[in-house]
This record gives C-alpha cells, structure tokens and sequence, in this order.
C-alpha cells in the first residue's frame, strides 16, 4: 500500500501516520512491520519515531497489506457534480468512505471501482482511489472525487490551503449559547483508546466556526465550518465544549435519544471549490438529511 503524506501530516511519527491511514491495524503490527524492513519512506528504510514531512511516500510492502484487491461492486451513487476531471458524491449514512483491512465490500470506493474503473486517482493506494478527504461512517454528504492524479493534487491543495469550504449540519444535545463562534482546540489521538481522538495541548491545530441555526428547549440546530480536517474534529471539538452530536455514542452520547438514529446526527452538506485547472467557483448545496429532517421534526413539535 502507498500513502502521500500532506502539510498536516508534518511532524507525525511514522508509525502514528501509517496506523491513521490504514485504519483498524494495531499499532504495534504496524512497528513489526517497520522493525522488519516491510515500511518505506520515500524509497528509504527508517525507524518507527521518523518525523513525518510533507510530501513523503511511504510504502508498506508486506504481503499481508499490499496484496489485497478491492473489488469493484454496483452500488447506486448519489452524483450531486461531475466534469471530466472530478466528481462530487452524496454518501449515506452507513457506508465506509474506503475499505480497510477489515471491511472491503460495499464501500464508495467499491462503488466508484465499478463505475469508473481506473479512471480515479491513486495518489492515496488502492484502498482510497480518487479519495481525497473522507467522511465517517455514519456522517452523511458530500465528498470530492478526483478521477486523475492531476485534480487530485488541484483540488487536495485548496483543502490544504483552505480555500475549498467544507460545511456541516448537525443537532447537538445541550444548547450553544453564542449565535456564531470559533472552537480553537488541538486535537491528537486518544492514548487510551485508538478508535477516539481528544483534546490534547499538543495536539494537531483543530479549528471549526459555528452558526447556531436553532435552538430547544436542550438541543441545538447548528452549522458547522471547517479550518482544518481532523479525524473527528467536529465531533470532538463539540463534546469537549459540552454540546455533543446527538446520538454520538463514540463522544459523550451514553444513552440514546428518543430519536433513535444511525449513530450521530452530522452531515457534510455544502461544498465550496475551484473547478480543476479553471478558475471557476463551484458551490454545491444539499438538502438536510432523513437523520436531520426526523430530528428536527420531533422538536419542533416539543419545544
């Protein structure tokens, strides 16, 4: 498997970047395979503790990871934009952004393999073709798709540079007090379980602006900006802040609402970008979705 490291990957420790990129890999199996010579970095071997830099390349080449295909599966996809160089999808809630080494069917990139074959961009390996941020599984909205290396690179550098807007809705339980805000709070791995992440002082810089859109009687209706793409990032930064996703149960939701839904009320539903290789602005905006509209409607029939 290859992974491209990008700027907010600086200063990460190998093994911490591959086991983030590779997903449900210990990460003790990922310094075995480091330790063992199975890991390159930019052609070259290097120790567990080597700084990540921008730019970097790094293949695992154990049998175990390299070898496995994903294959393609005809899964209806939600195209909201597409030109020759990229596209835009509307990902349920429920699906896997990507395989990963314990989940590799019924994924968007599955989906994407059967309709555009190798027509994506593989800057990312395999397992994320024409991948270029990704949403959790139970997040629903939009991502871009890059379908050549060349947009892929155009369209990663405007995440980077933060000139592409990502947007989010979301119900969080507990009201937000301020109409708008900035939640300015680093955000690092959980030492004590891999499958969270959590405000740590030296954690990775983490911003996201909000609007509060509504608010009940112990809930608010709110949209959410991102400044930088943490894992989790806005998940994290409302729990810490008190207001935690509605059913989140991974970040502060112990017992479920009234409103049984699939897991956290969160969608990606506006988009902002340049068009590849033009200079034209793309802004792309999607209705709230069944988890947010059922929601929603519950109370505002109890305020």
């Amino acid at each position: 498997m290859k992974y491209h490291a990008e700027i907010e990957n600086i200063n990460c420790r190998l093994d911490t970047f591959i086991t983030e990129m590779s997903e449900n890999i210990s990460r003790s199996k990922i310094q075995t395979l480091i330790k063992n010579g199975n890991v390159l970095v930019n052609g070259k071997l290097q120790k567990s503790s080597y700084k990540i830099n921008e730019g970097d390349i790094i293949d695992v080449l154990s049998d175990d990871l390299s070898s496995i295909s994903i294959e393609p599966q005809k899964i209806d996809l939600n195209i909201v934009y597409e030109d020759d160089n990229m596209l835009v999808v509307n990902k349920p809630s429920g699906m896997l952004t990507h395989p990963t080494m314990n989940e590799r069917d019924n994924t968007l990139v599955n989906a994407l393999l059967y309709k555009y074959g190798n027509n994506l961009s593989d800057i990312n390996g395999e397992f994320r073709r024409g991948i270029l941020h990704r949403l959790d599984r139970n997040t629903s909205g939009l991502l871009m798709i890059a379908k050549n290396n060349k947009s892929h690179e155009f369209l990663a550098n405007q995440i980077k540079t933060k000139t592409a807007l990502r947007s989010y809705l979301a119900i969080t339980r507990g009201v937000i007090k301020s109409d708008d805000g900035i939640i300015d709070l680093p955000i690092a791995r959980n030492t004590k379980n891999p499958e969270k992440m959590s405000v740590v002082e030296n954690g990775k810089p983490s911003i996201t602006e909000y609007h509060v859109i509504e608010r009940f009687q112990n809930y608010t209706y709110v949209e959410l900006t991102l400044k930088t793409g943490r894992t989790h990032q806005i998940r994290v930064h409302l729990s810490y802040t008190g207001t935690p996703v509605f059913n989140d149960t991974l970040y502060g939701m112990k017992k479920l609402e009234k409103i049984k839904t699939q897991e956290q009320v969160l969608q990606a539903y506006k988009l902002r970008f340049t068009k590849p290789f033009t200079n034209e602005i793309i802004q792309l905006e999607i209705e709230p979705d069944e988890k947010i509209s059922r929601v929603l409607k519950y109370l505002r029939g109890v305020k």
